[in-house]
């Protein structure tokens, strides 16, 4: 999750009315409270699903889908789905806007993030991340082996693994090219013949006489800024995801061809909604 992308065009500075610094203290307020009250009693449910359980997580995965699926509502954002939830194992991808992501596809569906490992040690996002099952990765070729077989136990374990092969997140407008690195775990010997990837088409519209960047986060933007430009507006916009047809990885002679088949797929459901 960054924002290292820049197409040259600066966003448009950040304003805030009077009353626009009201509904950030009162967003955030209900917020936090959320997002840190579901995290402390995932935390102490933790304690009794992990030494029974082990790598399965029957329970506190409901909480960060209720959590995700209450913070539109608090921000007074449309949330809406369409298609069918994958249930064969396997990992889930999805085009990049912005930290809105992670809410708009755990909402609906009960996922794992792979994160790169710097965002561990980060304040409050790091561990928010740890808590929710994230799994996090080095792009070091030298740890290559010992990732998949990361993704192998969690993936056998029933676990739902999404990552953004764009790489970056974007000003929402577009799908990038998919990175194909993270697609070689699924082709190991132990993998190939069970998973499946299921590609995810998100859009995010703006609010009413908003720029169509509104929610995108590129460039050289930095969180915080975005963050109050999103809980000062007045009017929210919506979001809108496609879960499409899930893809048999053992159906694909390499990881290229089944990075370039999700970012089509990906890519034209894009469009599709942007209509």
């Amino acid at each position: 999750m960054s924002a290292t992308w820049d197409d040259g065009e600066a966003p448009e500075p950040l304003q805030i009315t009077p009353m626009g610094w009201l509904l950030v203290l009162l967003r955030a307020m209900v917020l936090g409270t959320l997002v840190f009250g579901g995290l402390v009693i995932l935390l102490l449910l933790r304690l009794i699903e992990r030494p029974l359980f082990g790598l399965h997580r029957p329970m506190t995965p409901f909480i960060t889908q209720f959590v995700c699926r209450s913070a539109f509502l608090v921000l007074g954002m449309g949330f809406s789905t369409r298609g069918e939830l994958m249930k064969e194992r396997g990992a889930v991808v999805a085009n990049h806007t912005s930290w809105l992501d992670i809410f708009a596809l755990n909402a609906r569906k009960r996922v794992y993030f792979v994160s790169k490992a710097e965002v561990a040690a980060w304040p409050g996002i790091g561990w928010l991340a740890r808590a929710t099952g994230t799994v996090f990765i080095e792009r070091n070729p030298k740890r290559a082996i010992e990732q998949t077989e990361l993704f192998e136990a969690r993936l056998k374990a029933g676990h739902k693994l999404l990552f953004f092969p764009e790489g970056t997140s974007t000003d929402g407008l577009r799908v990038l090219p998919f990175k194909t690195t993270l697609f070689a775990a699924f082709f190991g010997d132990h993998l190939r013949d069970i998973c499946h990837i299921q590609p995810v088409s998100v859009v995010f519209y703006a609010p009413s006489g908003k720029e169509d960047r509104f929610y995108g986060w590129w460039g050289e933007m930095d969180f915080a800024p975005h963050l109050l430009k999103t809980l000062a507006a007045p009017r929210q916009g919506r979001v809108e995801l496609i879960y499409h047809r899930p893809l048999k990885v053992a159906d694909f002679a390499n990881r290229k061809a089944l990075a370039a088949e999700c970012e089509r797929i990906v890519a034209e459901g894009h469009r599709l909604l942007r209509k």
